[in-house]
C-alpha cells in the first residue's frame, strides 16, 4: 500500500458540520480537500487527483447526485461517498445509480464513515493486484483460487463466498456495508439479494468456527465485521 495520504475530495455546505469533519478525517491521517458550495465542485475536482469523494445531497446551486454524475464522466472509477438527511428509498436507489459506492444518512458516527473510507481504499489496493492470500486468524485464505484453509482442512469456496470472505479480511475488525456488499458482488441491493447474502455470511460463520477466536458480526441496519481475537 502506498505511504502518500489517502486525499479526500469533501463537498459539504455545513460550515461548522463540514469544518469538524475535515479537522476529524485529518487527524486520523488523510488529506482533505473541502468545498462548501456545489457550484464549485467540478472545477476543483479537475484540478486533483483524489482517491474518494465524500458529497453532500443537498447542496446550494448544484446537488451531490449531479455533482456524481459529472464525476463519473471524468472518473469511473473513483469511490463516491454520499452524505444526506434524506431517508426515501428512491433517494438512495438514485445514488446507486449515478455510480455511488456507499450512502450515509445524517446524523451519523463518524467512527462508520472512517471505517468505511478505510474499507474503500483497502479494497482498492487489492483490486489494484497488491494482494492474494491472507491470514485470517489460524486460517489461511487464497482469494485467487478460492481456497481457505485451516491446517489439514481445505475449503473450498464458491464465488461469491470467496468474494464476500474477502471483502471482510480486506480490512478485518473495520464494517462492511450491506449496501456496498450487495452492490459490488450481487449488483443490486434489494430484498431478494440481502437474503442470499445473509445466507452466504451463514455459510462463513460455519467455515470459521473451526477457529473461535474469529467472529462475523453483524452490525444491525449498516453491515458486517470480521473479528479477530488476538489475545
Amino acid at each position: 500500500m502506498s505511504t502518500k495520504p489517502v486525499r479526500i475530495f469533501l463537498v459539504e455546505d455545513d460550515l461548522s458540520f463540514g469544518s469538524v469533519l475535515k479537522s476529524y478525517l485529518e487527524l486520523n491521517d488523510y488529506s482533505v480537500d473541502w468545498i462548501d458550495d456545489g457550484k464549485f465542485a467540478i472545477d476543483h475536482f479537475r484540478k486533483g487527483a483524489f482517491d474518494v469523494c465524500i458529497l453532500d445531497v443537498m447542496l446550494p446551486h448544484v446537488d451531490g447526485f449531479t455533482i456524481a454524475n459529472e464525476i463519473r464522466q471524468i472518473n469511473n472509477t473513483v469511490p463516491i461517498v454520499f452524505l444526506t438527511a434524506k431517508k426515501l428509498k428512491e433517494d438512495v436507489l438514485k445514488g446507486y445509480g449515478v455510480g455511488g459506492d456507499d450512502y450515509i444518512t445524517k446524523p451519523f458516527d463518524t467512527d462508520i464513515l472512517l471505517a468505511k473510507i478505510k474499507a474503500i481504499i483497502a479494497r482498492r489496493d487489492v483490486n489494484d493486484g497488491s494482494r492474494d492470500i491472507y491470514e485470517i486468524g489460524k486460517f489461511v485464505f487464497n482469494a485467487k483460487l478460492r481456497n481457505l484453509t485451516y491446517g489439514d482442512k481445505e475449503y473450498k469456496l464458491s464465488p461469491k463466498e470467496g468474494q464476500l470472505l474477502e471483502l471482510l479480511a480486506i480490512n478485518p475488525n473495520a464494517l462492511i456495508s450491506r449496501e456496498l456488499a450487495l452492490k459490488k458482488i450481487w449488483g443490486s441491493d434489494d430484498y431478494f439479494t440481502a437474503r442470499s447474502m445473509d445466507v452466504y455470511v451463514t455459510k462463513l460463520r460455519k467455515y470459521l468456527s473451526d477457529d473461535p477466536s474469529l467472529i462475523i458480526k453483524n452490525i444491525h441496519g449498516a453491515g458486517f465485521q470480521l473479528l479477530i481475537n488476538e489475545s
